[in-house]
């Protein structure tokens, strides 16, 4: 059992973009978030309960996390919604641009989401 010390969201967010940096498919909870790489470089942060999410990294290359953290509290700078559609994950970006996405672990996400209890 992990105390609220120990946890840090802009480390999972560090460790999520350095599997994405090697390539390797990655699906992690931590408390009400979830991270996940891909073989494809990419990395993202999600709300299941919201369906918010952030890019982490593109192809390999880390962005923005968009995380502040202090020892009571985060907080993310949600960009985009996503929903996942069979093998599909769609994220509609609060820029207005949608994109589709095959390819992501989306079965170890939905598992991963329902484990966590979260509704969508």
């Amino acid at each position: 059992m992990l105390e609220a010390r120990d946890v840090s969201f802009l480390a999972e967010a560090t460790h999520i973009t350095a599997c994405a940096a090697q390539c390797a498919t990655t699906v992690i909870t931590l408390g009400p978030l979830l991270f996940f790489s891909t073989d494809t470089g990419d990395a993202w942060v999600l709300d299941p309960e919201d369906s918010l999410a952030r890019c982490l990294a593109k192809e390999g290359d880390a962005l923005p996390t968009g995380i502040t953290e202090t020892a009571r509290r985060f907080s993310v700078e949600w960009t985009a919604h996503y929903q996942i559609d069979g093998k599909v994950m769609i994220f509609s970006e609060n820029s207005g641009h949608v994109r589709a996405v095959s390819g992501y672990p989306v079965v170890e996400i939905t598992r991963a989401i329902e484990r966590m209890g979260a509704t969508r």
